[in-house]
């Protein structure tokens, strides 16, 4: 079963209000951490956050950066731009779909996406995107949900992906990381620390 953005969108539209309620056990347990890892290897003055949902990143947003972020849903900016507020963030929040970007080639030193790409319809096009936004030399950071390696798990994955897909717009069986390799990038690096379903990407252009 295949969903288009418009769909995706309206589902996180719907859950936006209740999103941080629905992850907050895996967030403080895994996801706080790893996104902590994560922004600790940003670097640049003008970084480009794709996939900003509800910002969840803004409390590790570097002081010295110029930071953009966007999302494609309105509810889920809504939900960041009360969080922008409420922990005064110096961002600029846009309303933007990463396969389609508005911004110029070579715009950003560091372009970093947060379990974005399980949602992304078409991953490789919006994978490019973040190649063709991203300075010559610069990086892109991602921290994704991938399909298992071991094979049991990966067919479970695979079997409940559809109602994952239906009721959270997020699939839970891409190979993010073959995605990645298939732009074309100068290099890309699993972080070793990484675990079997969540993988932190590093690629430099």
């Amino acid at each position: 079963m295949k969903a288009g953005s418009e769909t995706i969108k309206r589902r996180y539209d719907r859950i936006a209000p209740y999103f941080d309620i629905f992850e907050s056990v895996i967030e403080g347990l895994l996801f706080k951490k790893l996104r902590k890892k994560l922004w600790e290897r940003v670097d640049g003055y003008h970084v480009l956050e794709v996939g900003v949902g509800t910002g969840k990143n803004f409390d590790y947003y570097p002081g010295y950066a110029r930071i953009t972020a966007i999302d494609f849903s309105p509810g889920m900016l809504k939900q960041a731009e009360r969080q922008r507020e409420r922990k005064q963030v110096v961002v600029d929040l846009e309303l933007m779909d990463v396969q389609s970007l508005y911004f110029a080639d070579n715009s950003f030193d560091t372009v970093v996406a947060t379990f974005v790409f399980c949602s992304v319809p078409m991953p490789l096009k919006g994978l490019k995107e973040l190649h063709r936004v991203c300075k010559p030399g610069g990086q892109v950071l991602l921290l994704e949900h991938v399909l298992s390696s071991r094979p049991v798990m990966a067919w479970l994955m695979k079997k409940l992906n559809p109602l994952a897909l239906r009721l959270f717009g997020a699939n839970i069986d891409r190979n993010t990381v073959k995605s990645v390799k298939a732009c074309p990038f100068v290099s890309v690096r699993v972080d070793e620390g990484s675990g079997d379903m969540v993988k932190l990407i590093e690629a430099r252009k």
